[in-house]
């Protein structure tokens, strides 16, 4: 008898239909498995089999042969223990299956019957929605994760007895539900960091918010205890809120790398990434044996946070050169060739000298001539071109930090941003994939960035005198047209470029010099 069953493989963050076909005839026995198969899989037949023993169930001793759809697919994980193991009894006619066509099932059986989670099950939802399936059958700690999709009833199981029960029609649970919409507006209003906490650095504010506002990526260079971390880790509640769409995606990226906690529903917040500065190429773009999304993909709509940029490794460094222009990173390996997204605004921060206190207002630098901009060179100039924003940071005065009265909220400064934002999305509304001003091509520049006389001249005088890069020139045009969307101006003024201008810090000549 030949029975099929369906459920679904990850590629990338996106998921394709696999279908699980289980002929099974009466003379012999034997269990073959076919269709790229990985070990787990191989192994799914021993935990299928002692499952179903400890659940009261037997499965016929019969010839076996279970094909695995599209064959050219390789299939991984333990996550079709389910589908294999409805098949099986469906075959030897141990139930009466009803509609199985209509159920999309994934799960992990534990040798006592019980369903583990797995990861992906989000991307899964997705598509067993697009191929027009009516059920979907996941682990109960994944329900809640797929509950999210609308138009398909989900069931949480937490046993094969509880699975059997809904395919052969008469189910002793009911469908998990999700208000989505509700619970995504209620939640992005909460954040655990403000802004109003930070005392003094109304500098560094301002360049955070013109950060956001732009999407440009900034870098923030001062000595130990001046704030860097503490600030970084408030960014996220001044940056827009997500939109569904963009949650949806960011969380089909942590659902495929495992990354959500049990009973997780959509991420509400803009994900913050800070890896450890020994953190691996691989970690950080994604690959692997089995390939999962990495910390600039896992960073994607969100923050990735580099603290003390110049003790990562050069390569590390360099392997973001490619994803902070192109915003997703394809990892190609012999037996796969994976794309992720990785659309992330990157903030880094830096000592500015191996003390830690060159241009200290109250500490001497202790370092030896060359050895700032030696200790800046671990940075090489092509990544350091990419970030828009290089702000110098200096220690809170004692009077500030005494001073009770607390600094503007995330809240103000966020509805500014917004605003900023909602001013970009109707100039880019004709470009598919232009959101914000960083993201602008040579082709926008030119006709969203011309200047006047008087703003020309000032960035070529910067230019000049700082010999910047042709990059650079970009950068500064985009984050003066931000700062003027602030200003709700249509034209660059003289002192938004001004403004563009000093935020490249470290492109001064004399920057590093120690006299």
């Amino acid at each position: 008898m030949l029975v099929k069953t369906y459920g679904a493989a990850v590629q990338g963050i996106d998921a394709l239909v696999v279908t699980i076909e289980v002929s099974m005839e009466a003379r012999g026995w034997n269990f073959t498995i076919v269709g790229l198969p990985d070990t787990a899989v191989k192994e799914s037949y021993e935990r299928i089999n002692t499952a179903l023993r400890e659940s009261g169930m037997n499965l016929p001793r019969r010839s076996v042969v279970v094909n695995m759809a599209p064959a050219d697919i390789k299939k991984e994980g333990a996550a079709f223990d389910l589908p294999i193991a409805v098949g099986l009894l469906a075959a030897g006619e141990v139930i009466q299956p009803v509609e199985l066509d209509s159920y999309m099932i994934m799960g992990e059986l534990s040798l006592d019957g019980h369903v583990r989670p797995v990861r992906g099950i989000l991307p899964m939802a997705i598509q067993a929605r697009k191929a027009g399936f009516k059920y979907m059958i996941v682990p109960e700690e994944n329900a809640t994760e797929a509950a999210v999709v609308n138009d398909i009833t989900v069931y949480g199981v937490k046993n094969i007895i509880q699975v059997l029960e809904i395919v052969q029609g008469f189910p002793s649970i009911g469908p998990t539900v999700v208000d989505t919409r509700a619970e995504f507006a209620a939640a992005q209003q909460y954040f655990d960091f403000d802004f109003s906490e930070v005392k003094g650095q109304e500098n560094v504010k301002r360049a955070f918010e013109v950060a956001c506002a732009g999407g440009h990526n900034i870098l923030l260079v001062g000595p130990p205890g001046s704030g860097k971390s503490m600030m970084a880790k408030r960014l996220p509640s001044i940056l827009p809120p997500l939109t569904l769409r963009e949650a949806l995606e960011t969380t089909k990226i942590h659902s495929v790398a495992g990354r959500l906690k049990q009973g997780s529903r959509l991420l509400t917040h803009r994900p913050f990434r800070s890896p450890h500065h020994t953190v691996s190429p691989v970690a950080l773009v994604g690959g692997g044996s089995n390939p999962k999304p990495g910390e600039i993909s896992l960073a994607h709509n969100g923050v990735l946070f580099l603290d003390e940029l110049p003790e990562f490794s050069r390569t590390v460094l360099e392997v973001m050169r490619q994803p902070l222009e192109d915003r997703h990173i394809t990892v190609s390996r012999a037996k796969y060739n994976v794309d992720y997204p990785a659309s992330f605004m990157l903030v880094a921060s830096m000592n500015p000298c191996p003390c830690g206190y060159y241009n200290h207002p109250a500490k001497a630098c202790t370092c030896m001539p060359g050895a700032v901009n030696k200790y800046l060179g671990k940075i090489s100039g092509p990544l350091l071109d990419r970030i828009d924003l290089q702000v110098e940071i200096l220690p809170v005065p004692f009077e500030k930090l005494a001073d009770a009265a607390p600094g503007e909220p995330s809240a103000a400064i966020r509805e500014r941003v917004v605003k900023a934002r909602a001013i970009q999305a109707a100039r880019f509304a004709d470009e598919s994939a232009i959101h914000c001003n960083a993201q602008m091509n040579s082709r926008l520049l030119q006709r969203w960035c011309q200047l006047s006389k008087e703003s020309a001249a000032i960035l070529q005088h910067a230019m000049v005198k700082f010999d910047m890069s042709a990059r650079a020139y970009d950068r500064i045009l985009k984050v003066a047209r931000t700062i003027a969307d602030l200003d709700n101006s249509d034209e660059i003024m003289p002192h938004h470029m001004s403004e563009a201008v000093n935020y490249r810090n470290l492109d001064r000549s004399n920057w590093g010099t120690i006299l």
